[in-house]
């Protein structure tokens, strides 16, 4: 069922088309040779019958709480009966001979509202309904056996047709709406991220660091301090585009809230204040090749070790760099790991970037702590 403020385009169309399907009946009926109807006095009042009929649906149209089945189902009998009044003002013969009847195409009307208000379901039987008067009032004679099934399949399709283009566009519009709100939250987001980056989370940073400087209740403070930073930067990260249910990603992902989970008060998180969206196979091995850099971080420096992750969003890459304050370790050390058979590093997070296209570069030195540098094309 379409929702009935995304159609409201629809139901101005059938408006304007009830008006001039009247204008049409009216025009013909003037025109008409006099010998093709033996009542043409009745033919004018049945015309002024469809102008009140018109005038009527239309209002009643207008009120969204008024286009259901009871204004609906009066609206197709008014037409069928309408229809088939042409029995009593044509002679007989004219009939058979396919004169128009005097309502002419306005009886689609009726057509065209079923299939906006409830779709093509509901507009296919209301045009078999009609098709079966203008059937029946011509009484399947051979001339105007063509006639009448031309009228019935443009009549069914008017029905199918703008069933489905009224669910289609009640669709889109909803998308359009989406859309709209999602744009004006990322705003709203991007801008609060931009003001608590500049202020809030530069503070908390600075009393982090100045309190495991100065160390005791200081240093208390500063672990507070990092904690607050954390779960500030998962807030400003979160993004409504992406999602991660398991394994299963969706659509464009924002790497910084696949990221944003990290951060705690031993793992400082720096990223962008716009989404930084990658293909959601690329943003899944991305994150797991930082999530193993930093358990390898845990396990070689210790839980109190403290690690820095940067996210940079380039036209050609998006690089993030993990890198912490241990002891780092020798030129080499990596080679001798995996020639004994350790291949955590080599697997976990330089295999990673190697099968997306990307680079893992890994700079380290004694007593001066290790970076990971984590590089993924973007597509072209």
């Amino acid at each position: 069922m379409s929702e009935p403020h995304l159609t409201e385009p629809l139901w101005r169309a059938i408006a304007v088309y009830r008006v001039a399907s009247l204008g049409y009946a009216l025009a013909l009926v003037a025109t008409i040779d006099r010998h093709d109807y033996s009542r043409l006095d009745w033919a004018w009042a049945v015309l002024a019958a469809m102008a009140v009929w018109t005038a009527v649906s239309t209002v009643g149209y207008t009120r969204p709480e008024r286009r259901a089945v009871p204004l609906l189902t009066a609206d197709l009998l008014v037409s069928a009966g309408l229809l088939l009044s042409t029995w009593g003002l044509q002679f007989p013969a004219d009939l058979h001979r396919g004169v128009m009847p005097v309502t002419a195409t306005w009886v689609a009307g009726p057509v065209l509202a079923w299939a906006v208000r409830y779709g093509w379901q509901a507009g296919l039987p209301a045009a078999l309904v009609l098709s079966g008067c203008d059937f029946a009032l011509r009484g399947g004679a051979a001339g105007t056996i063509s006639v009448t099934l031309d009228g019935a399949v443009l009549m069914v399709l008017a029905g199918v047709i703008v069933g489905y283009l009224a669910r289609l566009a009640a669709a889109v519009e909803r998308e359009r709406q989406h859309a709209i709100e999602v744009e004006a939250a990322s705003r709203e987001r991007e801008r609060l991220a931009r003001d608590i980056h500049d202020s809030v989370l530069q503070v908390l940073a600075l009393v982090q660091r100045r309190g495991a400087e100065i160390g005791g209740e200081a240093a208390e403070l500063g672990r507070l301090a990092g904690r607050q930073e954390a779960a500030l930067r998962a807030l400003v990260g979160g993004s409504g585009q992406a999602v991660l249910t398991g394994p299963v990603l969706t659509g464009a992902v924002d790497i910084r809230s696949l990221l944003a989970t990290e951060a705690s008060e031993h793992v400082t998180l720096s990223a962008p204040a716009d989404a930084v969206l990658l293909k959601k196979e690329e943003a899944a091995e991305l994150t797991s090749a930082v999530r193993a850099a930093l358990a390898n971080v845990r396990r070689h420096c210790g839980a109190q070790a403290l690690a820095w992750v940067l996210i940079e969003d380039e036209p050609e890459a998006v690089t993030v760099t993990v890198r912490d304050d241990g002891p780092g370790f020798p030129d080499g050390r990596l080679a001798e790991a995996a020639a004994a058979g350790r291949l955590g590093v080599s697997h976990a997070i330089v295999g990673r970037l190697r099968d997306l296209g990307g680079s893992a570069t890994i700079r380290s030195a004694p007593g001066e702590g290790t970076e990971v540098e984590l590089r993924v094309p973007r597509a072209r």
